[in-house]
């Protein structure tokens, strides 16, 4: 069972989302006050974070910013909420690091969808032998899809989850271009015309991570793709 935490100051949300989550083998726990919210994460029994943005003394941008910023917490899948759907809100939470993004009000099984995504995204893949890593190896790059481990010139890459599948999808069809809907499609599974600035974001984010290479190019008119040769 994968255990949820709620950071959120609608204290009647939790009860009703608690008896869903059950039913869909997720613990949910929830915290009204960002400060113990962030305490009860440094616990280390939570596999997610949803984060409202609109809280008391301190909005979930800055508490996202501080979980990215903890050298404990910084791989912590994390899915914001917002009541407002205002698209700099999703575009500023994406910046941050947060995986998902779901506007208030929403349907139940979507948020249950949704975090059962990002869970398998961010899960190690068990399914292999261990003495079969299936790495991607390019001559600067190394992708140890068994670790979901990336190092770059031999050091490792600090990733979010959504950058790291970003970059499997690119390294698993080299010189291919994916279209933002492409992108968007694959990844996250929502609707591409409402989010096509949030793959923008996700690429730059990525690009930064991955310099001095030049590996990820804008296709005019198209998208992205990855450069093999520059990899």
């Amino acid at each position: 069972m994968h255990t949820i935490l709620l950071i959120d100051d609608d204290e009647q949300l939790a009860e009703p989302l608690q008896e869903f989550f059950a039913r869909y083998d997720l613990n949910l726990l929830s915290e009204v006050h960002p400060e113990k919210g962030l305490h009860r994460l440094q616990g280390g029994d939570v596999d997610l974070t949803i984060l409202d943005v609109m809280l008391p003394d301190m909005d979930g941008f800055e508490v996202c910013r501080q979980i990215r910023r903890d050298d404990k917490l910084k791989n912590m899948p994390v899915l914001m909420l917002t009541a407002r759907g205002d698209v700099m809100d999703r575009v500023i939470g994406l910046e941050l690091g947060a995986d998902d993004y779901l506007a208030k009000p929403f349907e139940p099984r979507e948020l249950v969808a949704r975090i059962h995504n990002i869970l398998r995204r961010s899960q190690p893949q068990s399914n292999q032998p261990e003495t079969d890593p299936q790495q991607l190896n390019f001559e600067y790059l190394c992708i140890d899809q068994q670790r979901r481990k990336v190092t770059l010139e031999g050091n490792d890459l600090e990733l979010t989850n959504s950058e790291y599948e970003l970059l499997l999808m690119f390294a698993n069809e080299p010189d291919t271009a994916f279209s933002r809907d492409d992108i968007l499609n694959a990844l996250r599974g929502i609707n591409a015309e409402l989010y096509t600035r949030s793959v923008d974001i996700l690429v730059s984010r990525l690009r930064q991570k991955l310099k001095p290479l030049n590996c990820i190019q804008t296709v005019w008119g198209s998208g992205y793709r990855f450069l093999a040769a520059e990899a």
